[in-house]
């Protein structure tokens, strides 16, 4: 089998688990950044959603304030920061100030969408105008924000002046891996969710990469969904909590994490089935040996330079015990 060491890094929603509520979801956040950096991932992010109440994702940088202060070593950022619904200015400001407070220890990636539905977005706004074609104008203002002084116009964020956070761009679509191939930023893309585009991404982004003083070659991350266990029988069982999470984004419904059932289709129609599989087709699923396998075709094929795990599992324990086995698997133990 060929080497799969790669590094490996977390992405949350932090969910609501059924029976529980808004504070419960933010302690098994931090709860899950604990373990995963004593097992060494590399950084943990934490997702933007807006109205949704199964997700307590909306004040991402809050969130990521309360992880670094619970957590000590592990790089912690946001994925992302979805910019249409923030000033870059202000956002500078944030992460400029907890850059100050923990240094060397942030990461921002910058998405285009608004995180949430049309009415919402438009209250979360900033302007009336479409402020998704200020991407690239918003990405270059928070560069040159967190970059030198001397660099910079008449406004500036302090702090944020000269913290260098990495920023990485977001994204499920071509467009947004041409805008991380121009700008010579790392590239994340959201394959956990929205996988059909993703070849076509990273094609773009590594012929189209321009070096930068931010990169010197493509850096290339993608997010997938982890449902690793003891057996190929128990991922099974256990992957039936997030196929009921893709089941409340296609009804859009608004149910919280659920436990696993014995059979998704007393619960799903097939016509359900499909798309939700379709949006949970780049999936890790089973024992060790069976991730393993995946793993390793997954990088022969698209050879990329970080895998970002999301794991929906309804069970704490078996979430990180999940993290813990994929750990094990890219260590070569």
């Amino acid at each position: 089998m060929s080497n799969i060491q790669i590094p490996v890094s977390v992405l949350n929603l932090a969910p609501i688990r059924e029976g529980q509520g808004a504070k419960e979801a933010i302690d098994a956040m931090v709860d899950l950044a604990q373990a995963t950096e004593k097992m060494g991932y590399v950084r943990y992010w934490i997702a933007e959603h807006h109205n949704t109440p199964t997700l307590v994702s909306s004040a991402t940088p809050i969130l990521i304030k309360h992880t670094l202060e619970h957590t000590e070593h592990i790089r912690v950022g946001a994925g992302g920061i979805m910019l249409p619904n923030h000033s870059p200015l202000v956002v500078a400001e944030q992460f400029g100030t907890m850059a100050t407070i923990y240094p060397n220890r942030l990461d921002l990636g910058l998405g285009r969408a608004p995180g949430t539905d049309m009415k919402t977005a438009s209250a979360l706004r900033r302007s009336q105008n479409d402020s998704v074609y200020t991407f690239p104008d918003d990405v270059n203002a928070l560069l040159t924000y967190f970059g030198p002084e001397e660099l910079q116009g008449y406004t500036k964020a302090y702090p944020g002046v000269g913290t260098n956070i990495p920023i990485y761009i977001l994204g499920s679509s071509t467009d947004s891996a041409v805008l991380a191939a121009k700008l010579g930023l790392p590239y994340v893309f959201a394959s956990h969710f929205a996988p059909r585009y993703m070849e076509e991404a990273m094609t773009i982004y590594r012929s189209k990469f321009q070096p930068s003083e931010y990169l010197d070659a493509p850096f290339m991350t993608v997010c997938l969904n982890v449902i690793a266990a003891e057996s190929d029988e128990e991922a099974k069982f256990e992957s039936t909590t997030m196929q009921q999470f893709f089941l409340n984004v296609v009804r859009n419904s608004r149910t919280p994490l659920r436990p696993p059932v014995e059979n998704m289709d007393l619960i799903w129609s097939q016509h359900e089935k499909e798309i939700a599989t379709s949006m949970s087709s780049v999936t890790l699923l089973g024992g060790k040996d069976s991730i393993r396998e995946q793993l390793t075709r997954f990088q022969e094929n698209y050879n990329v330079d970080e895998i970002m795990a999301v794991s929906y599992i309804y069970d704490p324990d078996k979430q990180k015990r999940s993290y813990e086995l994929l750990k094990e698997i890219v260590d070569g133990k």
